[in-house]
């Protein structure tokens, strides 16, 4: 007897049958997740927006948007529409996925095929729309067949929330083939098409990943982007994944800049507000559940005694903000293995272990079974504070007399207190000149040594304490790119910023820059 999977299947191949069940069942045949009712709601007003520009005939370049996942699909249509009407040349290129874990059957991919093209209608004038699960495809080299396979292996870790992956498994597999599929058809598509800039979110994992690398391999620039936790902000790379937040060059230019008085209180009302659980200003998540009790009330919930305290800050594991950051570590979880092994020898200090808070929101492995792995009993001396433990990190970096980070912000943070901090991963902070940034395991232990046998004499000047502040002002309120439509908001946004305001003298003269940026312009910072 036929399964419902296996006449799917035979359906899949034969022509036309996922259209035409398409056009008599429509919206009464599920999508399976891929969703664009508000999209298909909103796409025709913004059309219209877009049509009225007043901007439309200056000169611009030629764009290639690049999305995936029906939100981020949305999301970019409404910024291939606010280019188009800011003068660009804009194609929209998408591959109609819901999800990035579970294949989809051919019948059910060519029927939202059809859906996406109803809905898309509105915005072709204005658009050159290409899927390409359907675009013409390309051979690519071994060199770039490479890179696709290490984005496959991140989104494996990301997925799973682990970082060794038997690439043997069905869902290695599965990621390779859809990044190479994605690869193939950028790269048929790039090489006829060449654009002057392919604008795409994230860069680092996923078809992002692979389409970053497809279009630096034809030596095309690449714009990616992503948001963070501020609202009407944006963060961008060029030709580099923006989850990788590099900022030499932005710190290179403001470094020598005077931080004033303001600056400072400014970054001292957002901590102060961290600290305390509060929301500042435009930022719309909290990093702590539990406001400040101080330091005694943590020494005094932990059981801590006056030896002296050495503070790990863990990420979480297969985050997009861990992976690909090895400084010398090959991965976050050999860092920690070794240091637990080092420093459960050593019962003369005390060693606070801090799981990451976001890791209580996921379903994968914890640090915490890291550390089971590695110590089958926690000595006396050595503490694991779990992400749903009711204490401020806040409070543990005021008690910490040496931090050990990867990438978490909290290093740049210990190190604005004069808390000396030992860098294991490349994280935007790292190298600005108040860290301690080992390059080899040899230099890891040796400057651990170092640090620990005189403490006091490790604390940081107050020069760089100042530089540490000087670098936390620029990191939020400098890098991070004025823009109307947060991906996790922009709904609601539109009902601050339209289309037509952002074509308007006030749009233009606060989001004009941010969105020169995005086609590829230079930043401002990279003239100085």
């Amino acid at each position: 007897m036929l399964t419902r999977d296996r006449i799917t299947r035979v359906l899949g191949e034969l022509p036309l049958t996922a259209e035409l069940d398409w056009v008599l069942r429509g919206r009464r045949a599920g999508m399976d997740g891929f969703k664009l009712e508000e999209l298909e709601q909103s796409l025709p007003g913004w059309v219209q927006q877009a049509t009225a520009s007043p901007l439309r005939d200056q000169p611009g370049h030629k764009v290639l948007l690049f999305s995936t996942l029906h939100y981020w699909i949305s999301h970019a249509t409404l910024m291939s529409l606010a280019l188009a009407g800011l003068g660009h040349d804009v194609s929209l290129a998408y591959l109609p996925y819901s999800n990035w874990k579970k294949p989809v059957s051919k019948f059910d991919l060519r029927r939202r095929e059809a859906y996406a093209r109803k809905v898309f209608k509105p915005a072709e004038k204005l658009l050159n729309i290409q899927s390409f699960s359907t675009a013409a495809t390309a051979p690519f080299p071994k060199v770039l067949d490479a890179h696709i396979e290490h984005v496959s292996l991140m989104d494996a870790q990301y997925t799973l929330q682990i970082e060794e992956v038997d690439q043997r498994s069905d869902l290695f597999q599965f990621r390779l083939q859809r990044n190479r599929a994605a690869a193939s058809a950028a790269l048929a598509w790039l090489t006829r098409e060449k654009p002057d800039v392919v604008i795409l979110p994230n860069g680092l994992i996923l078809e992002f990943g692979a389409i970053f690398h497809t279009a630096r391999h034809l030596d095309i620039p690449v714009v990616s982007y992503e948001f963070g936790e501020q609202r009407d902000r944006i963060w961008l790379s060029r030709n580099s994944p923006v989850m990788l937040q590099e900022t030499d060059a932005m710190w290179t230019a403001k470094k020598d800049e005077p931080f004033s008085d303001a600056q400072r209180a400014k970054v001292e009302e957002l901590f102060a507000t961290r600290a305390d659980a509060g929301l500042f200003q435009n930022f719309y998540r909290k990093w702590q559940d539990i406001p400040s009790e101080g330091a005694d009330a943590v020494r005094t919930k932990l059981g801590l005694d006056q030896r002296p305290i050495v503070l790990l800050a863990a990420n979480v594991i297969g985050d997009s903000l861990t992976l690909g950051r090895a400084a010398f570590t090959g991965d976050m979880s050999t860092w920690l293995c070794r240091t637990l092994a080092f420093f459960a020898a050593r019962p003369d200090l005390q060693f606070v272990l801090r799981v990451h808070p976001g890791e209580k929101n996921l379903d994968g492995p914890s640090v915490a079974d890291l550390v089971r792995q590695e110590l089958s009993q926690l000595p006396e001396h050595m503490r694991v504070v779990s992400a749903g433990d009711p204490v401020n990190t806040y409070d543990l970096a005021s008690i910490a007399d040496l931090g050990l980070v990867y990438t978490t912000t909290v290093g740049l943070e210990m190190a604005m207190t004069g808390v000396p901090v030992i860098v294991a991963g490349r994280t935007h902070y790292r190298a600005k000149g108040f860290t301690i940034d080992p390059e080899s395991w040899e230099d890891y232990f040796a400057q651990l040594e170092t640090a620990l046998s005189d403490l006091p004499t490790a604390r940081l000047s107050r020069a760089k304490i100042d530089q540490a502040w000087h670098y936390a002002y620029r990191f939020f309120f400098d890098y991070p790119q004025p823009f109307p439509w947060h991906l996790l908001h922009f709904s609601k946004d539109l009902e601050t910023t339209s289309l037509s305001d952002l074509f308007s003298a006030a749009g233009q003269e606060k989001y004009a820059n941010s969105f020169s940026y995005l086609t590829g312009d230079p930043f401002g910072w990279d003239a100085n």
